[in-house]
């Protein structure tokens, strides 16, 4: 196979270090600092300080108007901020022209060119940098194969499926060897199956290419599964960036624990002491508490929760769905606050729709938020 060539349209090569497979790795670092930009009275990114480091696979997630594609789209050149600074590798990068930043972008809708079959898709970038045809077919040839579709450099899109044709879109933005790889929801419009084969297909991908990517997604279980660490944005603003686990296990603000993953809010009593009562348990505060002490919400995921038959139990199962291993039970409590709780298959046979229950937290550290001013029963939630 050959080499992937090294045109730069006038930029300076940088140093590249050897990654697995014998490739070299392009991997850039990059630094949001202070990054603004207003859209009239709205405003997409609100200071948003944020470094993804070389080699690094980075998901921004967060709800639709966030802020994590203009984040992207400030990086790759196709939006201007307001104020701030794009630094990669250390250079400021706003005032160089999108198509000469390094930066390879692969969109949710393809975005190929319908006339030019697969080969010549891949290879367009090098077309237009002035690349013989025999270094770009051979090329276009390498990374088809590394794609997973070395038979389908003659086919033009409208004969590809839509998880061959992003296959085809990620191939042509790694042709110029980017520094910094940028998706913008690349799987969104795919079934569930081809979601979940490409996303490896990615990540395996990154790994061996060693090359900084920003993964833009709403998708938790895409972030979760597939980054190093996740950016999760809220009004502009970073809420947390941290791995993973992190950032399921210990989120730092009330956002983050009801965003990422399900999340129970629960009535509790702030007892003075760095505990909270709750569901008749005193458990230790994660993190500060709300000044004042008193009446407070507190988060606990659905693996936090332990429920068991008893007819003198408060609670009541209002339905039982089973996941495998895992069986989430939804519960009534007495006050209308409902309740999920994730248990072992095997110990929620008998809870059935209707069946009392004794229900108590696992003893952990949890969030305390201050009380939501309306809550709503799964009674009421069902009539909606």
């Amino acid at each position: 196979m050959s080499a992937l060539p090294t045109a730069t349209a006038g930029r300076s090569e940088p140093p590249r270090t050897e990654a697995p497979h014998g490739r070299a790795a392009t991997g850039a670092r990059v630094e949001f600092r202070s990054l603004r930009r207003a859209f009239g009275p709205t405003v997409a990114l609100d200071g948003l300080d944020l470094t993804v480091e070389p080699g690094e696979l980075l998901a921004l997630l967060g709800p639709s108007g966030c802020g994590k594609t203009t984040a992207l789209r400030v990086l790759a050149g196709f939006e201007q901020p307001d104020s701030g600074e794009v630094l990669v590798d250390g250079e400021d990068i706003l005032r160089i022209p999108a198509n000469r930043r390094d930066a390879g972008m692969v969109f949710q809708s393809y975005s190929l060119f319908p006339h030019l079959n697969a080969r010549d898709n891949v290879a367009f970038g090098l077309r237009v940098r002035k690349v013989s045809t025999a270094e770009r077919h051979a090329t276009a040839a390498e990374l088809l194969d590394l794609v997973g579709l070395p038979d389908h450099g003659g086919r033009f899109p409208h004969q590809m499926s839509g998880g061959q044709q992003q296959r085809v879109a990620l191939a042509r933005a790694l042709a110029l060897r980017p520094r910094v790889l940028l998706l913008d929801e690349p799987l969104s419009a795919l079934d569930a199956k081809v979601r979940l084969s490409l996303r490896e297909e990615i990540r395996r991908l990154q790994l061996s290419l060693g090359i900084t990517t920003i993964f833009v997604t709403h998708d938790q279980e895409e972030a979760l599964s597939m980054a190093d660490r996740v950016a999760v944005l809220n009004a502009g603003r970073l809420e947390q960036c941290a791995p993973p686990a992190e950032l399921y296990e210990r989120p730092a603000t009330a956002f983050v624990a009801e965003f990422v993953g399900t999340m129970n809010r629960l009535p509790g009593r702030l007892t003075g002491n760095g505990t909270v009562e709750v569901a008749g348990a005193a458990l230790p505060v994660d993190g500060e508490a709300p000044a004042g002490g008193g009446p407070v919400d507190v988060l606990i995921r659905p693996e936090g929760i332990r429920a068991e038959a008893d007819p003198e139990g408060t609670a009541t199962v209002v339905s039982a769905s089973f996941l495998g291993s895992v069986t989430r039970v939804l519960l009534d409590l007495p006050d209308g606050v409902a309740l999920k709780a994730d248990l072992p298959s095997r110990d929620a046979v008998d809870l059935l729709p209707g069946v009392r229950v004794r229900v108590t937290p696992v003893p952990r550290p949890v969030l305390v938020v201050p009380v939501a001013p309306v809550r709503e029963s799964s009674a009421g939630k069902a009539a909606a």
